[in-house]
């Protein structure tokens, strides 16, 4: 499965034509599926362009992008950068008029347990983001509810090309020796590129998106999230080429 992250808590300072507003994001979700994406992952924006979890924005960002991607997932995020307070987080989520089908939660951040919660009461489904570097990995499996979430986001922070294929291992060696909860592997930056072969060639989920990196494997500028997205399909063609 290969997800498009379309936003991510970037602003227009670090991408000019960064999908922002729901129609933006609308239009983006419809090139991204043409090229060939199974999922959506998006951040709602508010007025200034900041990432949100207010209903009325979610409403708007994902309603817009339904219209124009039907029958495809629709998630967002519920990072803790969103709010200044982790009960104003969940009064947010609690308050949701638009359900999106999942939304991440990052399970380093204070509150994710709520956080998930919330979101299982209400039956949205969670992407459980397990980020290297930190102790959310523990703390995830600590959690009773463990094979009720939808996947689990394998999340590479360390962006060296090299050391961040090794960091990758550690986590998947980490996840898959006590959860079979399906993975989505994924890097950023300047390791992007390689932690995407590496989850094509271990036949992972995977996703790529204006969220996790700006350019193209050869170092080029992106120009869309649907050009990275046809970049990550021919990665993705050639693995499962050289594994038959």
């Amino acid at each position: 499965m290969l997800q498009v992250c379309l936003n991510g808590a970037r602003t227009r300072n670090e991408f000019t034509s960064l999908p922002v507003t729901p129609d933006e994001l609308a239009a983006a979700a419809r090139d991204a599926v043409r090229a060939g994406v199974m999922d959506i992952h998006l951040h709602p924006k508010d007025s200034a362009g900041h990432d949100t979890l207010e209903p009325d924005h979610v409403a708007a960002a994902v309603t817009a992008v339904r219209a124009t991607a039907p029958g495809v997932r629709v998630g967002v995020t519920t990072g803790a950068w969103t709010t200044q307070h982790a009960h104003q987080r969940l009064a947010f989520v609690r308050g949701w008029t638009v359900l999106p089908d999942h939304a991440s939660v990052n399970w380093h951040e204070d509150g994710a347990v709520a956080v998930a919660e919330t979101l299982m009461a209400r039956g949205i489904g969670i992407e459980a983001g397990i980020w290297s570097g930190t102790d959310s990995a523990r703390r995830f499996l600590d959690w009773p509810h463990v094979h009720r979430v939808l996947r689990v986001l394998a999340e590479v922070t360390d962006t060296d090309p090299f050391t961040a294929r090794q960091t990758a291992a550690v986590l998947l060696d980490t996840l898959t020796a006590v959860t079979d909860v399906p993975i989505l592997l994924h890097g950023e930056d300047s390791a992007a590129w390689t932690i995407l072969a590496m989850a094509a060639a271990r036949g992972l989920d995977t996703r790529i998106g204006l969220e996790d990196v700006l350019h193209l494997p050869d170092e080029s500028p992106a120009e869309s999230n649907a050009s990275l997205i046809r970049a990550a399909r021919h990665i993705i063609g050639r693995a499962g080429g050289q594994s038959q």
